[in-house]
Order: structure tokens, then C-alpha cells, then sequence
């Protein structure tokens, strides 16, 4: 999910007891964010010699962390799982065969400017092309936002043509990520599918809660609850470090809309490609009220080619993982393949 940027400002948050984050506007957080590799090294102690190497390697898509997500990383190490899913490779510059700049295909599935539709009953409205952390295995780090309709002007687009299919009654918010908008942005949105008779369901797909929690704040709660529509929060994390206090705080925050909370995965070498470490994922996951939905085999973007697990090792630490955990809390191992009616099931053959 490629960041271009914010676009709009709106005021601080009203105080509000339960939301802790709002004492630091999540703008002000944002703002703060390390946009230069080199930076993010200093931070964390790391060698020159590995932040030249990010520098080089950055190949056109935008370096994005922000301080909060940063500051759950071990200092002094070059292979922290999170870090690894942030800092750019030597792998990401040349041609990687097999790998293109839209692995989904998804170019061809805009129904109209702003709503992508893959799947019977449910669509993508792009809300923003922005995010608030630019992960280098991201699927749409090369999609092309504006001129599919994740502006203003597509977003209108696209909700008329929710209004005149009424075979959509599921509608996902997504990007770069959606709550990147800010909340007037937000409401204006979702009270137009309010209006909307046959759409009966809000899915919100988003990072911030985990790497910017203070997006949780108490505007964004209101707007969220204002709605008719049942809502389903999707949040994506890949490593359990990754789901701290703050993490937990506001996805709690979410779950009292109420909402249903899940989390879906990217199997990642180097990151989470160990029954351990997946297993502390689904069990730090649970704790905080998010049910384990999809672990996905990487999408072969373009310079994501360092992150790829072969499927025979994804099967055998799916099969691993359904071994030493309860069936609610192991995600479904899936992989999209464009043209599909659903995502696709991997089992062992």
C-alpha cells in the first residue's frame, strides 16, 4: 500500500477518558514518522554499512515507519522481524521473473473508478492510496491509485455504483489504507452507504490500529458507531511483537463498537516462517480479542521476491500450527489467484 501523503487536516480528538492515545494526536505521530532509512538506522543502532544498503535499494517506493511502530524493534538488529518488513533489501532493485507489478490482476476487476470487485456480493472501495507504513512486501506498492479512482472524485463514483447494484450488500473500505482519512471524510463515506437499502455490512481492512494505534482515537470511534451497518474490522499483523499494549488498548477500543475483529497474515520469510513464532501470533491474537483469519502466501509483487516461502513449507507449518493450537485461533492458509470466484484454500496434495 503506497503512500502518497496526507491530504486533508482535521482537529485534535475531543478528550475522552477510555482512548489513552488521545493525549498525542495520531496526525502529530504521523508527522513524526522516519521517511528516510538512514534515520530508522540511527535510531536503532545499525551499522552504516546496512543503511546504505536500504538507501539503495528503496527502487522507487516510498520509505514510511512510523516512531510507534519502530520503537517495538530490538535495537542493534539487522534481522528483526520487524524491521525486516520495513526496511528495503538489496532484492527489491531488478526484474524478479515471476513476479509483476499487479499480481492480482486487479487492474482488470474495477467495476468503476474507485471500486474494485473480485468476489460475488462484496467490493474495495479505495478510499486513500495513502498508508501510514509502507511494508516492502505489499501487493499494491506499484498500484497505480489516482487513475483508479482512489480520489474524491472516484470515491463519489464508486458509491453510485454501489447504490445501483444491489447485489453488493458487503462493502470493504481499503487502499493504502482507509483510516488514513480523516474522520469527516470517513462519515461522509459510510452515512452514503447508510442510504444505501441492500448494503448491510461495513468491513474495514487497515494497518494503523497496530502500527499507529493513536488512529484509534475517540472521533474515529464515534464516526464508527454512528453507522446502521454491521461492522468487520480486519487489522493485519505478522509478527507477535508486534501486538503490544498500545496495539491491545486499541483494538479493544474497536471491539466495543462493537465490532468483529480479525487479523489476516503474509507468511514471510525471515519474519514469521516458524511454527513459534506463528503460534505466539495466533495465541497474542486471541488474548486481545482478534480472531486468526487468513495467513496469505505472498502476493508476487515486484521486489517482493526476498519474502517468498515456498508453498510445500507453508503446508507443513500450517499442518504444525492446526497440531498445537485450538481449530478458532489457526488462520486459514490461502493464496489469491486472480480470476478465482473466492481465495484459494492450499492443502497438502
Amino acid at each position: 500500500m503506497a503512500a502518497v501523503g496526507l491530504k486533508s487536516t482535521e482537529d485534535s480528538p475531543p478528550p475522552n477518558a477510555e482512548v489513552s492515545n488521545a493525549r498525542r494526536p495520531w496526525r502529530h505521530d504521523l508527522s513524526e514518522a522516519f521517511r528516510d532509512p538512514r534515520e530508522l538506522c540511527r535510531f536503532l543502532g545499525l551499522s552504516d554499512d546496512v543503511a546504505t544498503v536500504a538507501v539503495d535499494s528503496t527502487s522507487g517506493f516510498p520509505f514510511l515507519v512510523p516512531r510507534s511502530f519502530a520503537e517495538r524493534m530490538q535495537r542493534g538488529d539487522p534481522r528483526d522481524p520487524l524491521l525486516l518488513q520495513v526496511l528495503p533489501q538489496a532484492g527489491e532493485v531488478g526484474f524478479q521473473e515471476g513476479y509483476s507489478a499487479d499480481p492480482l490482476d486487479e487492474s482488470r476487476s474495477l467495476k468503476a473508478p474507485g471500486l474494485v470487485q473480485k468476489y460475488a456480493g462484496r467490493a474495495l472501495l479505495l478510499v486513500t492510496g495513502g498508508c501510514a507504513v509502507n511494508c516492502r512486501y505489499c501487493f499494491r506498492r506499484a498500484f497505480p491509485y489516482a487513475e483508479s479512482g482512489a480520489t474524491r472524485s472516484g470515491v463519489d463514483a464508486a458509491l453510485s455504483a454501489i447504490a445501483e447494484d444491489p447485489s453488493l450488500t458487503e462493502i470493504i473500505l481499503s487502499g493504502g489504507d482507509p483510516l488514513l482519512a480523516d474522520d469527516a471524510t470517513l462519515a461522509r463515506i459510510i452515512s452514503r452507504l447508510d442510504r444505501i437499502p441492500h448494503v448491510v455490512r461495513l468491513r474495514i481492512h487497515t494497518r494503523l490500529p497496530v502500527v499507529l494505534p493513536s488512529r484509534v482515537d475517540a472521533g474515529l470511534l464515534d464516526v464508527l458507531a454512528a453507522t446502521r451497518l454491521s461492522r468487520v474490522i480486519v487489522i493485519h499483523a505478522n509478527h507477535p511483537a508486534e501486538l503490544d499494549a498500545t496495539v491491545a488498548e486499541a483494538v479493544g477500543r474497536l471491539a466495543r463498537l462493537p465490532a468483529i475483529m480479525l487479523n489476516q497474515s503474509v507468511l514471510l520469510a525471515g519474519v514469521n516462517d516458524s511454527v513459534a513464532v506463528l503460534r505466539g501470533l495466533s495465541e497474542r491474537l486471541v488474548a486481545i480479542g482478534v480472531m486468526p483469519y487468513y495467513l496469505h502466501l505472498l502476493d508476487r509483487v515486484q521486489g517482493a521476491a526476498c519474502f517468498d516461502v515456498g508453498e510445500n513449507l507453508a503446508v507443513h507449518l500450517h499442518r504444525q500450527l492446526t497440531a498445537v493450537l485450538p481449530g478458532y485461533s489457526v488462520p486459514k492458509l490461502v493464496r489469491e489467484i486472480p480470476g478465482e470466484p473466492s481465495k484459494t484454500w492450499v492443502h497438502a496434495r
